[in-house]
């Protein structure tokens, strides 16, 4: 089997190509991918070139792992079946071109146990899981604490900060610095970093990906607060002691989803308690991936870019 991906040959060297599909194998599902998103962090870095070594990392690669689609082929016991309309955090089938993250593909090959089966109704939007999924990752827990302030009002920061108000916590403030990113809030409030007096919050979740704010967050906690780093950061992290020191300030990394994380999400969005409205601002047919990564990554408007494979040979 072939199908069209993106290829990223190198660092800013990018276009839509054909690859060859591995051969399912038992277990496994052939799915036809009708949306995929574009991160902009770790693809990002990726395609700027700025990422540190990463386990698998090299080029030509497929890019991301936000893909929604339909299952066409699936044995009986993967427990799926054709028409199942499923997200997919990417696929590594491509022969000698990496699956790094594999989902920037029209059509792809993955074990079952990777899917997840998602409404039929959620289509562009059914890439949005894996983003969603990584925020609730950081937040579910009995050793966890929700936000009250959230850095950074992307995508990501949104999502936070609906499931925040999903799981029964008081509306978060979310700073954001960008005037055009500032509207969207819904049941919580969004202002200038410079607008906020408080320096008592017991929690803040970082969603930024800025290397260089530690100092000024470690300055807005209560004493034993606690810093999430819920962003990805190419650049070493380093803050100065004494003030982390007198507010016994504690740091918590929160990486990426797991297969629960997933579920648990779809189950959110499915019975209304997490919605994905409002979250993509543009989209994009696959056959312009190059301008639809640039846009993506270049355009501070542009929240979330989706591809649309449907049509793509």
């Amino acid at each position: 089997m072939h199908s069209a991906a993106v290829i990223l040959e190198g660092p800013r060297s990018l276009h839509l190509g054909q690859v060859t599909l591995a051969e399912p194998g038992i277990g496994d599902l052939v799915v036809d991918v009708t949306h995929s998103g574009i991160s902009t962090g770790t693809e990002k870095l990726f395609w700027s070139g700025e990422m540190p070594p990463f386990p698998g990392m090299g080029y030509p690669l497929v890019p991301g792992y936000e893909a929604a689609g339909e299952v066409v082929e699936a044995a009986a016991e993967t427990g799926f079946k054709p028409g199942d309309r499923v997200f997919v955090p990417g696929a590594n089938c491509y022969g000698d071109v990496k699956g790094l993250f594999g989902g920037a593909s029209n059509r792809l090959v993955t074990a079952a146990d990777r899917v997840v089966k998602i409404d039929p109704t959620l289509h562009a939007e059914g890439a949005l899981l894996a983003l969603a999924a990584t925020a609730r990752h950081a937040m579910a827990g009995l050793d966890k604490t929700l936000p009250e302030l959230i850095i950074g009002h992307g995508v990501f920061g949104r999502l936070l900060a609906r499931l925040t108000i999903a799981a029964g916590g008081k509306p978060p403030i979310v700073w954001e610095i960008d005037e055009s990113r500032m509207a969207g809030a819904i049941g919580y409030q969004v202002i200038h970093p410079d607008a906020d007096e408080r320096r008592d919050y017991t929690c803040i979740y970082d969603a930024s990906g800025v290397s260089d704010l530690l100092d000024t967050l470690i300055g807005r906690l209560a004493k034993g607060g606690e810093i999430v780093l819920a962003g990805f950061y190419p650049e070493p992290l380093s803050f100065a002691f004494p003030p982390a020191f007198m507010r016994e300030a504690r740091m918590r990394i929160a990486a990426e989803w797991t297969r629960d994380d997933l579920v648990a999400t779809r189950d959110l969005i499915d019975h209304g308690a997490l919605s994905l409205n409002g979250l993509i601002t543009h989209t994009r047919p696959a056959s312009a991936a190059a301008e639809a990564y640039r846009t993506a990554f270049e355009d501070p408007a542009c929240l979330k870019m989706i591809l649309n494979w449907e049509g793509t040979a």
